[in-house]
């Protein structure tokens, strides 16, 4: 369903994509040292040390390998992100359904609601819950959990505006009203009839939100409201640790964290711009039809292939006589 460069964009954004997937599941096997390690066999890795054989990516003031810590800041994204999105689709999707479907006093509270949190700045909005989700404690899974929970809320406002419109949209269709007719239940017309019907977009959605995702919980932790450093590594926690670094020129405490935010962004928002211009019919790509060549007898097709002869019409007075009398006539 995709061609030219459309194809070209979804293919390296599913590169990425995959990468960064081998990459955040296979960390602990590929990093040749623990995320918060500092010494080997009683040497320190020492500050600051440019990138070398040892260290391929160099080490942080921390003595840290900045390798190492790349890779497992990969394995902490992928969990804020998975553990965020399936939240947002539990809480965001049936709220969306009810809402669209019910109607009267439920819609206008719960559409009052969304549109207060969709208009809260996100940034902010995510600042204040992981706050209150992780009550001071930046443990391992206590920091994941509260910025999961911080970007669960600001992508929860996002699908039930998307879900509840296609619910207004559908809710009055035939099928619906012959579900409703045969007796079937709320909750069975809800999940079974109208569910399948206005999810199209998710996809799409879940996509952007995946980069919108790394993004936000980037900047929790350049703000110092994500993980512990020695709990778990963090591209945005890294990066703030390297601010005072880069103007004394050492780079790549710095580079290669933030390299690693633009791959995986770049990527989910590759995959979700081609998957959105193949599900919407308005942005498809169409592939022209070859032209037609001028005195041909056959009719060449969009695939290149042949498809109908064309008659030939002749408006001689001798258009009905043989072939052969008009080979001869020829050769007179």
């Amino acid at each position: 369903m995709t061609a030219g460069m459309q194809r070209v964009t979804l293919i390296l954004g599913l590169v990425l994509i995959a990468g960064f997937l081998f990459v955040a599941l296979f960390a602990p096997f590929l990093a040749p040292y623990g995320l918060a390690q500092t010494t080997e066999n009683g040497v320190g890795f020492g500050q600051y040390q440019p990138p070398s054989a040892q260290h391929w990516f160099g080490t942080t003031v921390a003595q840290e390998d900045v390798f190492s810590r790349v890779l497992y800041g990969a394995r902490t994204a992928l969990w804020v992100i998975v553990v965020s999105l399936v939240l947002s689709l539990f809480v965001g999707v049936p709220l969306g359904l009810v809402s669209g479907y019910a109607g009267r006093w439920l819609d206008r509270v719960l559409v009052t609601v969304m549109d207060a949190l969709y208009a809260f700045p996100t940034l902010l909005l995510a600042i204040v819950v992981s706050i209150v989700v992780s009550g001071g404690e930046s443990s391992g899974f206590g920091g994941v959990l509260s910025a999961a929970v911080a970007i669960t809320t600001i992508f929860v406002p996002q699908y039930f505006r998307v879900v509840r419109n296609a619910t207004v949209a559908v809710k009055q269709e035939p099928y619906v009203d012959a579900a409703r007719v045969t007796g079937a239940s709320t909750v069975r017309i809800l999940f079974r009839h109208i569910l399948a019907n206005v999810t199209q977009s998710l996809p799409v959605i879940i996509t952007l939100n995946g980069a919108e995702a790394i993004l936000t919980l980037a900047g929790l932790g350049f703000l110092g409201f994500g993980v512990e450093s020695t709990q778990a590594a963090e591209w945005g926690f890294d990066l703030n640790k390297s601010l005072a670094a880069v103007s004394n020129g050492i780079w790549w405490t710095a580079v290669f964290p933030g390299t690693a935010i633009v791959l995986v962004v770049l990527g989910m928002t590759l995959v979700g711009e081609s998957l959105n211009e193949v599900l919407n019919p308005l942005l498809r790509t169409r592939r022209t039809a070859a032209p037609v060549a001028v005195g041909s007898d056959v009719v060449v097709g969009a695939t290149g292939e042949p498809e109908m002869p064309v008659a030939e019409e002749s408006a001689e007075p001798g258009a009905g006589e043989s072939d052969s009398s008009r080979r001869e006539g020829d050769h007179v």
